[in-house]
């Protein structure tokens, strides 16, 4: 496919889409060689205690500006945007979006993923379970996920009660609903202008209205949440690339998604982990599973130290002033600042800071800050490893936090196992890339892609250390439990 093509040969957009900020990266097809790339920050609202919203055209501008300006910088480069073959989107997966399909407008703000308006929501659904059990896993065989604020529709039910707009377009059939590839795709695809309304399985799967069998849009699903089958997209297969089986993998961002790929095997797990869909390779193909553990606050930590603290002028000086901390001195952070996700799925846990003594420090703090979001990652470890019966001998990271050293040191330590940071830094868009690429007729696909060694965590300490501190998170992690009592 290299024919006809220009200075650089065939080339794949990755539309990178994150929490706090957007990137489009332009890549040599079939290969890690970035040729050009633009990023640029996104805004959140907070219009109550709890709440987390974004404006769908505010995501909309600053996606399309990304890609405006990686294209500038591909043609000084010599290139061409034609030679562009496919573009692949990695995305906020939860995070609920709704417009009217006729004017294209939004019919509200986006409701972002750890968003936790829904928790009264949550009690009137719980109320409809058989036999009044209450239980929050009563969907979790159809869907795989138990009934929480954090997924899509919950966010759409709760849309539909509270927002009369919302309510109204529903009932004149003229909703859209999506997550932000939706949002995205129907947009640059046309918008009210013939817009193609769809989504792929991986995001399809955490909206709770998807069969995690069947991989469509379930009928038992839609009447529990009392959802039109007429606002939802058409799910489409994976524009999302996950490592091989019997691999976990943490991405480090404003939360931290941990993954561990069960191949063509539903894991039904009994320690609070959600089973989804990683991945699908074309309509026709298998598609691979996965248990997954979500962690509400990583890199948002940093911000909440920067932003309400006053601790940190910059994340980048988490890491400098950590490593001045003494000695821990057994401080240990806890940030539920929207309650604890995976395992624990507490909406009534709010953060706690335990172990302050006198000689306690702003460097204490940060450092128990950081350690905070590797305690978190053990929780899920651990819980993989009884769900699976087989303990990782090691763990793949990427994402931004990466980049510090101390977190991926502390990460090992407190898990026991190796920490391999991989050595490209843009591996989810190109994740996304390739498997744009590979759905092009004539592309070959599932071959393996060159890519520079990166750094593996040993870890440093001893066994006794690592449970004794892991059993002070455990005892901090109770005092932060039924703090909301609303």
């Amino acid at each position: 496919m290299t024919q006809g093509f220009g200075k650089f040969g065939p080339l794949v957009g990755a539309i990178d889409e994150g929490t706090s900020s957007a990137r489009f990266i332009i890549f040599k097809a079939n290969s890690s060689e970035v040729i050009a790339l633009h990023q640029k920050e996104l805004t959140q609202h907070f219009p109550q205690e709890g709440w987390v919203e974004q404006d769908p055209l505010d995501i909309l501008e600053v996606v399309t500006t990304c890609i405006e300006k990686a294209v500038e910088k591909l043609v000084l480069l010599g290139g061409s945007p034609k030679d562009i073959v496919a573009v692949g989107v990695t995305n906020q997966r939860e995070t609920t979006i709704v417009w009217d399909r006729e004017t294209g407008k939004p019919l509200h703000n986006a409701i972002v993923w750890l968003d936790m308006r829904t928790t009264t929501t949550i009690d009137k659904l719980l109320d409809n379970v058989p036999n009044k059990t209450r239980n929050k896993n009563y969907l979790k065989p159809l869907c795989g996920l138990p009934l929480s604020p954090y997924f899509s529709a919950v966010k759409l039910r709760w849309l539909s009660d509270k927002v009369d707009v919302v309510n109204n377009a529903m009932k004149k059939g003229s909703c859209c609903f999506g997550t932000v590839d939706t949002w995205i795709i129907w947009n640059l695809t046309g918008g009210a202008n013939g817009g193609k309304h769809v989504t792929d399985v991986s995001n399809a799967s955490r909206t709770m209205l998807m069969n995690i069998e069947t991989l469509e849009w379930d009928a038992l699903l839609l009447k529990f949440f009392e959802v039109s089958k007429s606002v939802l997209p058409e799910i489409k297969s994976s524009s999302e690339m996950c490592l091989e089986k019997g691999q976990a993998k943490a991405t480090y961002g404003t939360g931290c998604f941990v993954l561990y790929n069960t191949g063509d095997i539903r894991v039904n797990s009994s320690r609070g982990l959600l089973t989804t869909v990683a991945y699908q390779l074309g309509s026709k193909s298998q598609p691979a599973y996965a248990l997954e553990g979500s962690v509400a606050v990583a890199g948002a930590a940093l911000g909440w130290l920067k932003d309400n603290i006053g601790l940190i002028e910059d994340a980048k000086e988490s890491q400098t002033l950590a490593e001045m901390a003494t000695e821990n001195g057994s401080v240990i952070f806890v940030p539920a600042f929207s309650g604890l996700y995976a395992p624990h799925w507490r909406q009534d846990a709010r953060g706690v800071i335990c172990g302050i003594t006198k000689d306690t420090n702003s460097q204490h703090i940060i450092k128990a800050a950081l350690e905070a979001v590797c305690f978190q990652v053990r929780d899920i470890l651990d819980a993989m490893n009884e769900d699976c019966g087989i303990p990782l001998q090691l763990l793949k990271v990427d994402g931004g936090m990466t980049s510090n050293a101390l977190v991926m040191q502390m990460q090992a330590d407190l898990i026991g196992i190796e920490v391999i940071k991989a050595g490209f830094a843009e591996s989810t868009a190109l994740g996304a890339a390739l498997v744009a690429y590979w759905g092009i007729d004539g592309a070959k696909h599932g071959e393996s892609i060159p890519m520079n060694v990166g750094i593996t965590y040993n870890p440093r300490i001893t066994e006794d250390e690592r449970d004794m501190r892991y059993k002070q998170w455990i005892m901090a992690v109770d005092r932060s439990l039924g703090w909301d009592q609303n």
